[in-house]
Formats: structure tokens, C-alpha cells, sequence
């Protein structure tokens, strides 16, 4: 009887320890799972970063090669009359390639260029900042006056339109293909009210500002009469310095009567008759009229590798975050 009570006993002391056995190995089966994963998601961002920086260099040593290729294919050959070509392509942004620095940068050395017969402003662009259309808008107004032998022209792509037909307005003659789109000869700013969804989903919103109109372009709030008659205020004046200066540039040439200011668009054909353009060429066709022959060089400031890849990934970067481009802020306006 004793020898089976301890055989009993032996079994009851038995299965705690065997049970503790298990959840130890069970304990240790989870670390290493987790152990292994961990290891496999640091490998494969190790993989990812060495990529990042493999295609970084290449894209340096094929920068560097190309530079070196024509900066010395350029001192062996003899510089002929051409045209200098500066590029006004995309949005216009500070922080887009049409920004303000950029082209006037263009102009600048365009026209220190030998054998220059004239400087070409390249437009492809529906319009953006006023201030950097503004920015360039003045620049070519003074440079003309700098080098007055040497005129600086534009020709409009697919389209020249708003804060870009603002900066061509600027250029001694305009040139479009037939059907380039010209004008938009106004500002615009837009947004989005949510004030009625969010009451619907029982949604709070806590704005703490000092000064009472400091939010009121918020997207959450309520605009009242003042506040728009302001903001109108402000589109408005922006709006009459756009009519200002696009008067002052295209002078008596213009023959439309205040439509031409109201924010259409038209064909290059129509905006001939209207007198916003000067005639309807291509580019070769205009390099041709002027030296006889098509003779283009760009003089449009080339982008870093750096900023290449950035302007590459950056918004592919805000997506995978969720971040949103700034351009949704409320307290925006453009020439668009």
C-alpha cells in the first residue's frame, strides 16, 4: 500500500513539473519566433536602405559622367548664334522646379552667354504663387533694360496660363503654338468646409487662437460675411496687380476689352486676335525666323542628383505616412 501511495505521489509531483516543462518551452518557442522576425524585418530595411544608397550613387557617378561629358564637349566645339532656352515647366512654386530663383538664375546666365541672339522663356506651366510670378515678372523687366541688346521672348507649350502668362507677359514678344492654352487672367483660392459632418458625427473640434480672425480660414469653422469680404479684399488686390502688370507688358497690343481679365482661356489662335500673343509659331519655326536655323542651347539651372531623388520620393514618402502636401492648408491663394 505505501509503495503504491508513493507511486501516487510520485505521479501528482510529476505533472506540475511537466506542465511547467511545456509552458517553458512554449515560452521559449514564442522568443525565438519573435526573435526571427525581428531579425527578418532588420534585414529586409537594411536591404532597402542599401538599395536607397546603391541607386544614389549610381545616380551620382552617372551626374558626375554627364557633366563632365558635355561640360568638355562644350569647351572643344565653337559656340554658334542660337537661342537660350530657360524652362518655366510645372507649377509654379518655391518649392516646385518653376520657382522664382531658378529661372531668374536662367536669365542671368542665358545672358551672359556667347552668341546669344535671344533668350527664350519655355512655358509649360497653368500658373501658381503670385509671388514667384511676380519675382520673375520683374527680374526680366529689369534684365531687359540691362541688356537691352538681347531680347528675351517667351514661347508658350501646352499651356501658359495665369501666374505663367503673368511671367510671360513680362517677355518683349509671346510666341504659342496654335493650340496652347493662354490667359486665366485672375487668382483663385479654395477649400473645403466640414462644419455640418463633424456636428453629425458628434466630432468636437478645439481651436484656441488669440485674435479673433486668426482661424478663420479653418476648414472646421464657420466664415462669417466679414471674413469673406476680407478675404475677397485680398483675391481682389492681387487680381488688379496681375491686370497692372500684364498691361504695362503687352501695352497697347492688347485689343479685348475686360473678358480678357475674367479667368478664361484661350487657343493660341484666339489669343492672337485678342492681342495676348504676338504670333503663332513653334519653336523651330520661331529659331528659324530669328537666325536662320534651329540653334538651341538650355539654360535652365540643372537639378542636384539630391534633388532629383527627393522630388522623386518625397510624395511617395507622404503617402505610405499619411502626410498631406501643404498645399491643402486654408490660407492659400495662387494664380492658378
Amino acid at each position: 500500500m505505501s509503495q503504491t501511495n508513493n507511486g501516487l505521489g510520485g505521479n501528482q509531483e510529476a505533472g506540475p513539473e511537466e506542465a511547467l516543462r511545456q509552458q517553458q518551452w512554449q515560452t521559449f518557442d514564442k522568443w525565438m519566433e519573435s526573435t526571427i522576425t525581428e531579425r527578418r524585418r532588420s534585414r529586409r530595411w537594411k536591404i532597402f536602405f542599401r538599395f536607397l544608397f546603391i541607386t544614389f550613387l549610381f545616380a551620382s557617378l552617372a551626374n558626375t559622367v554627364y557633366f563632365l561629358h558635355f561640360a568638355a564637349a562644350g569647351k572643344d566645339e565653337l559656340v554658334e548664334r542660337h537661342l537660350g532656352i530657360v524652362d518655366v515647366k510645372g507649377v509654379i512654386d518655391a518649392d516646385e522646379e518653376a520657382n522664382a530663383s531658378r529661372i531668374n538664375e536662367g536669365l542671368r546666365r542665358a545672358l551672359e552667354a556667347d552668341e546669344i541672339a535671344a533668350v527664350v522663356l519655355r512655358i509649360n506651366s497653368p500658373g501658381g504663387s503670385p509671388v514667384q510670378s511676380q519675382r520673375v515678372y520683374e527680374e526680366i523687366r529689369f534684365l531687359e533694360e540691362q541688356h537691352p541688346e538681347t531680347p528675351i521672348l517667351a514661347w508658350v507649350e501646352d499651356m501658359g496660363a495665369s501666374g505663367a502668362y503673368y511671367i510671360a507677359s513680362a517677355a518683349r514678344d509671346i510666341y504659342t503654338a496654335p493650340s496652347s492654352l493662354v490667359g486665366s487672367i485672375g487668382v483663385i483660392s479654395s477649400g473645403f468646409g466640414f462644419r455640418d459632418a463633424i456636428d453629425k458625427l458628434g466630432v468636437e473640434r478645439r481651436v484656441f487662437t488669440a485674435g479673433e480672425n486668426k482661424a478663420f480660414m479653418d476648414p472646421f469653422t464657420p466664415v462669417t460675411e466679414d471674413q469673406r469680404d476680407f478675404w475677397e479684399s485680398v483675391l481682389s488686390s492681387t487680381h488688379e496687380q496681375f491686370i497692372a502688370d500684364v498691361k504695362a507688358g503687352r501695352g497697347d497690343r492688347l485689343k479685348g476689352g475686360d473678358d480678357i481679365f475674367s479667368g478664361l482661356v484661350w487657343t493660341g489662335e484666339q489669343a492672337k486676335g485678342l492681342g495676348l500673343i504676338d504670333e503663332v509659331l513653334t519653336l523651330e519655326q520661331l529659331s528659324r525666323k530669328l537666325i536662320g536655323s534651329v540653334e538651341l542651347r538650355n539654360y535652365t539651372p540643372r537639378l542636384s542628383t539630391l534633388e532629383r531623388l527627393t522630388k522623386g520620393l518625397g510624395p511617395m514618402v507622404q503617402s505610405l505616412v499619411g502626410l498631406e502636401s501643404h498645399r491643402n492648408s486654408g490660407l492659400r491663394y495662387e494664380m492658378l
